[in-house]
């Protein structure tokens, strides 16, 4: 049954939102979610800001049955790739510095930058990163595609979906076994759909713990 989820369960506080999202493990496994429904979703996860707007982040939307359960084993066995509607593999484009002329040209077209302003930016990016040194560049875009991956489970949520994310899986045959080439690098497997069990509660360090303002002050 696929089932598109109303716009009753898309108008929560982001607190709530926040305060609601849990790993889950166990989904419901005749629950599927639209292509429609998936594409929504994705378009709201995409408004996560990225190194000078070029949006790194690709995603491989797993939801054919078959495919899912090729991907189990290379999940290590985890059931939620299986029982969830589908697996989104969140990739990060190692050549993002490609897209800055569609980019720029679309926000002058738009109207949000001026033309001269747009074609400078492009120049000195289309010049600077295709040199800069491979470590800087796969910073860049894993810290963008964490924040769109985040971006994407808070979506999820305030959808009335479920999430848990997944970086433990073998990552050399997974590129092999969906053909993705070396051009983009995985970051993360995130199962989606509709809990059967809630997430357990868990405990956080306290805000004191973590923040110092300034200067470093705890250990």
């Amino acid at each position: 049954m696929t089932v598109s989820i109303g716009a009753d369960t898309h108008d929560q506080s982001f607190s709530a939102v926040i305060h609601g999202r849990r790993s889950v493990r166990a989904y419901d496994p005749n629950f599927k979610i639209s292509r429609e429904e998936m594409k929504a979703l994705l378009g709201e996860a995409i408004l996560a800001p990225s190194w000078g707007n070029l949006q790194p982040w690709r995603f491989l939307v797993i939801d054919d049955e078959k495919l899912k359960l090729k991907l189990l084993p290379i999940a290590n066995n985890q059931q939620q790739v299986a029982d969830a509607s589908a697996v989104i593999a969140v990739l990060a484009n190692l050549e993002y510095y490609k897209q800055a002329k569609t980019i720029y040209g679309r926000a002058f077209e738009a109207g949000f930058m001026p033309e001269d302003r747009a074609k400078l930016f492009v120049e000195r990016i289309t010049a600077k990163h295709p040199a800069i040194p491979s470590e800087m560049r796969t910073k860049i875009v894993s810290t963008d595609a964490g924040l769109v991956s985040m971006a994407l489970m808070l979506a999820a949520r305030a959808r009335g979906l479920d999430t848990v994310p997944m970086g433990g899986y073998d990552v050399d045959n997974f590129k092999e076994t969906f053909g993705i080439s070396d051009r983009y690098l995985p970051i993360i497997l995130i199962a989606i759909g509709k809990a059967v069990k809630q997430g357990h509660p868990t405990v956080r360090l306290s805000v004191d713990e973590v923040t110092s303002f300034n200067q470093m002050t705890n250990e």
